[in-house]
């Protein structure tokens, strides 16, 4: 589905801060996964008479950090509300959580975040962004939410941190969703706030609507995967729908994971209908300069300045940049490395990418160090640079680098040390031709077939050739052989 003008798309994004210790309002870890359900709560996330909250300090100040990237006006005073709806997943039936209006501030308004679509250059506004807690969990017994026989509640995750994100309607397409959230997901995790591999750490509401039609939210759409097809059945409905001459109602939708499709759950609630009222059991809380001051100063490197970092000191494409800062462990591997070589940098990233990133795999990006150490790719790369050893061997020696091997130790048992080329290469080209006349006789008739010579090259040279060099020789004693067919035929 291309971008199209007469399609508005806001999001409401949901992060769990998996970077905290505790909860949100109370000394419960944050660690809830894999814990047997309903063990890892207490009388304030379960919302027992009582019981009262504490804020968790630590969350205010991610959040704020959060702002500072997003270039928000920052509020002078947090304060917390009461959102009320009946749902099985909220004990206390109300969520405490941040709302602008009605004597309640969030924590920040009014920013911006820049992302790249086909090489272009966009701008999402961000709206507000909030801190509250999250709700429990319902486990559906068999199927979805409308085949499952029964429910069950796990309260384990009731109360965890969630900062909420929400945008503009600045959207047309789900390709501008996924390039935004690409960048979203990269900052954040630049910011230390989630660890976006955890399940259930992002989870996104899109709000969706037609010139002219009414606005449908698509509730907890987890995966980039299915955010995108969301986008696209939901687009694909309403058309439908107007096309018909039907009315596109305000509703509440719920995205089925299984059928693939989204499924009316409720009339779309207004403001009004939540009933916010101010927190009466936490107090307001003051953000002083001082405090933005000392957050700002100390701020990590976020993406956009590791991009252009990477373009302008190390020489890096603005491609290979952009896939080494998706992964913050992985620019930071690449600088590393290049504290230890003279290497290219972009030769040096375009190994890194190319190569080193498949054989790590996705899953122990975060290990590629330890996997890995710099200090040995490094000088695999010197070896590359001074041109004692070739991009073949190089590439032959990744994946042994990454089952354990030593550089040095690796490239001696293999005998790959010290490059051949020059006369040594030409006579082994020589060698090669004289004993493969039926592999000549094709590459003169067809150029593609020199690259079987190309490899008998580098399998008499243990690799230790440069196969653009090897290609280069042997094209040139095949045109020889040319001009002398030519000049015997002439005669």
């Amino acid at each position: 589905m291309s971008s199209d003008t007469d399609v508005k798309i806001g999001l409401e994004i949901h992060v769990q801060l998996t970077s905290l210790k505790t909860k949100l309002f109370c000394s419960c870890s944050s660690d809830y996964r894999n814990k047997p359900p309903n063990t890892n709560v207490c009388p304030v996330c379960l919302g027992l008479p009582g019981s009262l909250p504490v804020v968790n300090q630590k969350a205010i100040e991610k959040a704020l950090r959060v702002a500072i990237a997003l270039n928000m006006k920052i509020a002078e005073k947090i304060s917390w509300a009461r959102k009320h709806y009946f749902y099985p997943d909220l004990p206390k039936n109300y969520q405490i959580t941040q709302y602008e209006g009605k004597g309640v501030t969030s924590i920040a308004k009014e920013g911006y975040l820049e992302y790249h679509v086909n090489g272009n250059v966009k701008t999402a506004r961000i709206r507000r962004i909030n801190l509250e807690e999250d709700p429990g969990k319902i486990v559906y017994h068999t199927g979805s939410m409308l085949t499952s026989k029964y429910s069950l509640i796990d309260y384990n995750r009731s109360g965890i941190a969630l900062l909420e994100i929400v945008t503009e309607p600045d959207f047309s397409s789900p390709r501008e969703v996924l390039a935004f959230l690409h960048e979203l997901r990269t900052l954040l995790e630049y910011l230390d706030i989630a660890d976006f591999k955890l399940e259930g750490s992002m989870r996104v509401d899109v709000n969706i609507s037609l010139a002219g039609g009414s606005r449908v939210e698509v509730k907890n759409v987890g995966s980039l995967s299915d955010i995108e097809a969301a986008i696209v059945y939901e687009v694909t409905r309403q058309r439908s729908l107007a096309e018909k001459g039907v009315k596109v109602e305000m509703e509440t939708r719920h995205w089925d994971q299984e059928r693939k499709v989204t499924v009316g759950t409720r009339s779309k609630e207004s403001e009004e209908d939540y009933r916010y009222f101010p927190d009466p059991n936490l107090p307001p809380v003051y953000i002083s300069p001082n405090m933005l001051e000392d957050l700002s100063n100390t701020m990590p490197e976020l993406p956009q300045t590791v991009r252009k970092k990477l373009v302008q000191v190390y020489g890096v494409s603005e491609y290979l940049s952009s896939v080494l800062v998706s992964e913050k462990k992985l620019a930071e591997y690449f600088e590393e490395v290049m504290k230890r070589t003279n290497i290219d940098g972009d030769r040096a990233a375009s190994i890194i990418v190319n190569d080193l990133v498949g054989w790590v795999g996705e899953e122990r990006m975060n290990q590629i160090d330890k996997i890995v150490p710099a200090s040995e790719l490094a000088e695999l790369l010197e070896l590359l640079k001074r041109g004692t050893i070739t991009i073949k061997i190089v590439k032959e020696a990744v994946p042994e680098l990454v089952s354990g091997k030593k550089t040095r130790e690796l490239l001696a048992s293999k005998g790959w040390i010290g490059k051949v080329s020059g006369h040594e290469l030409a006579e082994i080209v020589d060698t090669v031709l004289k004993e493969n006349a039926n592999a000549v006789t094709d590459a003169l008739n067809n150029p593609k077939a020199i690259q079987h010579l190309v490899g008998k090259v580098m399998e008499a040279t243990n690799k230790r050739a440069d196969p653009k060099e090897a290609f280069e020789l042997i094209s040139k004693k095949l045109e020889e052989f040319k001009a002398k067919v030519r000049l015997q035929e002439d005669r």
